[in-house]
């Protein structure tokens, strides 16, 4: 069941089954498509609202003297963000999302900026203009699960290179084994060196991981470093 874009919808990421896909291993492909990223150079154009977020970002960590940054990649409804924000009060902590429906859900606050933008393309701007993060969050990822939608997960993108350029701790989390796995292997070859395990819930940071934890699911983290 998919949503706009194609992104599997609440209800489908929810479901008291196992993800359903047509992979069972890591995908064979994986080390040749990163490997092929790292050589080549991502030319998207950056579109002009995320161009706008960026700038809207920028005058807001100025404003409050450039502290170390917390991005939250794909945040949704901000929950996590407004968490993050709770955990780590003497940082910057900024949302991105593609939909202003989802980033409605959370009201504005003074603790955090929520922005509309397409994140690849604002990791781009970030990397561009020499800044760099102190963590970098991102909590369940569309996890794309058909075999041919493999350059559609992160870790398959052109910009997966950009997450280690852009430096500090990187932690992401999934309910599906298989690409907790393979975003693993994809940071062993950028240059993030880290630990992939099963996640035991304290306080969920997502409306996601709060449902898969009361439906007591196998959830997946992985946290590395950036090697500089």
């Amino acid at each position: 069941m998919t949503g706009y874009d194609g992104k599997v919808t609440e209800d489908a990421q929810i479901s008291p089954g196992p993800l359903r896909s047509d992979q069972q291993e890591p995908h064979p492909d994986l080390k040749s498509v990163v490997a092929k990223h790292l050589v080549t150079r991502w030319r998207k154009p950056v579109p002009e609202h995320t161009r706008q977020a960026f700038e809207t970002a920028q005058d807001w960590l100025q404003a409050r003297g450039n502290p170390p940054l917390v991005l939250d990649s794909f945040c949704g409804t901000g929950m996590s963000t407004s968490l993050l924000a709770q955990r780590f009060p003497n940082h910057a902590v900024i949302g991105v999302d593609k939909s202003a429906h989802r980033l409605a859900k959370q009201p504005p606050s003074q603790d955090f900026l929520l922005l509309r933008a397409e994140c690849e393309p604002f990791w781009l701007l970030l990397s561009q203009a020499g800044m760099t993060l102190a963590r970098h969050y991102l909590l369940y990822p569309n996890p794309w699960p058909k075999a041919s939608q493999l350059r559609r997960r992160v870790h398959g993108h052109p910009a997966m290179p950009l997450l280690q350029q852009l430096g500090g701790e990187v932690e992401m989390r999934s309910n599906w084994s298989i690409y907790a796995r393979e975003f693993a292997i994809a940071c062993d070859l950028i240059g993030i060196q880290g630990q992939l395990e099963e996640l035991a819930v304290d306080t969920p940071l997502t409306l996601f991981e709060k449902k898969y934890w009361q439906r007591q699911q196998p959830l997946w983290r992985f946290r590395g470093q950036c090697c500089r």
